[in-house]
């Protein structure tokens, strides 16, 4: 089965080619070339056309050549209604593609059936309906948002963003579109692209934005100082590559910070430089994922060296060796555990 976007529309154009040679399109002559041209397409993208279920699924109730044709009615609704060239004009939409009030009615109608799939976590259903729906009524920037959401539910991120783009094309200052395409960009790793369409989305709303946006801007904002951070810390050649890098970060750096390796704290058993520390993207990062875990933080306080530490401390005995503690094997595992969890933050709600 096809299980990517591309292997579908692979499908979709086998299944298209083979329909042509029996709707009348092409000759008997050119059967030889069509099927030479499917076992390339089929080859390439690891596809089966034969395989009846796989080219339903990966078409469902429309095939490449309706699908197509709603793009060409949506680009025809997209073009401006005044100060068209003579040139331009020719290639317009006729006014009787503009859909009629029946036809809006049965669109709408087929929307409301698509958001009751929705809330029944019925996707792909969601999906044709809110296709049909847009057969109907091309250039409604609700049903593309809404087929946005849908694909964004069944994880498909690509098809989800190129909605959300083309319904914001449509109506700008629609916000939930902007939200969609935010969700759909982080998903896909554009943090930068994620902030910009929430960004875009809070201006659109008015007042500074809804909480959900401005928490979607906030989640892909944290995300681009992660990778900035990162980015710095590789510039820099940090041993191990860094948190951000899959590997174990230099851990003797982080204890001279808290003053190890000489076994008193900075300038002779005084405390470190805290501000230091908390400046530091790598320890931010340990703390950050330290204070999200419990389990983590239980596991940390019943190491024996972690409470010796915190004893010698209490009583006034100065900072302990770091460098030492460092070397411990159970301290370095919970190190790559607190700083190899690092998440991505998590996306707007629908």
């Amino acid at each position: 089965m096809a299980t990517t976007t591309k292997q579908r529309l692979a499908l979709a154009i086998c299944d298209f080619l083979n329909a042509s040679l029996t709707d009348g399109t092409l000759q008997a002559d050119d059967k030889d070339s069509i099927d030479v041209a499917t076992n390339c397409i089929a080859e390439a993208f690891g596809v089966d056309p034969t395989d009846k279920a796989a080219v339903s699924e990966a078409i469902g109730s429309q095939n490449l050549l309706q699908i197509y044709s709603v793009y060409e009615k949506l680009k025809g609704a997209q073009k401006p209604a005044g100060g068209a060239s003579s040139s331009s004009s020719s290639t317009s939409a006729p006014a009787s593609s503009a859909p009629t009030e029946e036809q809006k009615k049965q669109a709408e109608a087929l929307k409301s059936k698509g958001n009751a799939a929705m809330a029944a976590k019925d996707y792909p259903t969601a999906i044709n309906l809110y296709t049909q729906a847009l057969a109907l009524h091309p250039g409604n920037a609700v049903f593309l948002s809404n087929r946005a959401a849908a694909h964004s539910a069944a994880r498909d991120h690509e098809s989800a963003r190129a909605d959300a783009e083309a319904a914001v094309a449509v109506d700008p200052n629609y916000t939930k579109a902007w939200s969609r395409l935010g969700l759909a960009r982080f998903a896909l790793g554009d943090a930068k692209g994620s902030m910009e369409a929430y960004r875009r989305g809070i201006e659109a709303e008015g007042n500074g934005g809804s909480e959900a946006m401005k928490k979607g801007f906030e989640t892909a904002k944290r995300r681009v100082e992660e990778l900035e951070a990162e980015e710095q810390e590789s510039s820099r050649g940090a041993p191990g590559g860094g948190a951000g890098a899959g590997g174990l970060p230099d851990l003797s750096a982080l204890a001279g910070m808290f003053g190890g390796g000489g076994g008193r704290g900075a300038g002779g058993g005084g405390m470190p430089d805290l501000g230091s520390i908390m400046n530091n993207p790598m320890f931010a990062s340990m703390a950050q994922n330290l204070m999200s875990n419990p389990d983590m933080m239980n596991n940390l306080m019943s190491n024996p060296r972690l409470r010796d530490m915190a004893n010698q401390f209490s009583s006034g005995g100065g900072m302990p060796d770091l460098g030492a503690l460092m070397s411990d094997p159970n301290i370095e595992e919970m190190a790559r555990n607190m700083l190899g969890g690092a998440g991505r933050g998590g996306g707007a709600p629908q």
